[in-house]
Parts: structure tokens; sequence; C-alpha cells
């Protein structure tokens, strides 16, 4: 059996802010991506949710709103997640997403860098 080494991040702090940076960016770059957003911007506390009446919006929610199937949004997702702009919580059989705000912050402190 081989035992696992944890070794210590060597990686200069600077550049893993600027791959998280990049990351974020390349998630915002989907027009797909934009409207899925903004809708989970704007619907923050549903009601009336297809599927109950609990916090965040479900994945076949997102489906109608974008007009895209459940696989392409699930890729969606999977990229905004990876970029931490969105939240995922599964609760039984169903997804539901929300605004995460690291992904924010990190646009919020990166942007002045770079806009002067």
């Amino acid at each position: 059996m081989s035992s696992l080494v944890l070794q210590p991040d060597t990686r200069d702090p600077e550049e893993s802010a600027l791959e998280a940076s990049a990351l974020v960016f390349k998630a915002l770059s989907d027009p797909a991506r934009l409207k899925i957003l903004a809708h989970l911007a704007q619907n923050q506390n549903p009601d009336g949710a297809c599927c109950g009446p609990q916090p965040g919006l479900c994945a076949c929610d997102l489906e109608t709103v974008t007009g895209l199937s459940q696989p392409t949004v699930s890729h969606h997702m999977k990229c905004l997640v990876s970029a931490h702009l969105v939240k995922g919580e599964k609760r039984g059989k169903w997804m539901y997403y929300r605004i995460d705000p690291r992904g924010f912050a990190l646009i919020k402190t990166f942007l002045p860098t770079i806009g002067g």
C-alpha cells in the first residue's frame, strides 16, 4: 500500500489569483451563462417554483429560461459552479442553484487592478 503525502502548495499566490480570475471570466464569456446568472440574480427567492417552495432555482427552471436541453444546462451550471459564481445543492432528485458571492468578490478585486 502506498501512502499519500500532501505537498505544500508552492504556487505563487498572485499566479493562483490570476488563474482563478481567468476561470471566472471564461465562465462569463458565454451568453447562455450570462442569461442564467441574470435569471438567478433576479429570482433569488422564487415562489411557486416547479419543484417546490425551497430557496434557489431548480435546474428544470433554468431549462425553461434558456430553452436549452438538460445536458446543456448541466454543462453550463458545472462551469458556473467551478468558477464560484453559482452554488448548487442537491435536494432529493432535484438540483437547486443560487448565486455564490465568492466569484463576484474576485471580479470586484481583480478589475480595479487593470482598470486604473
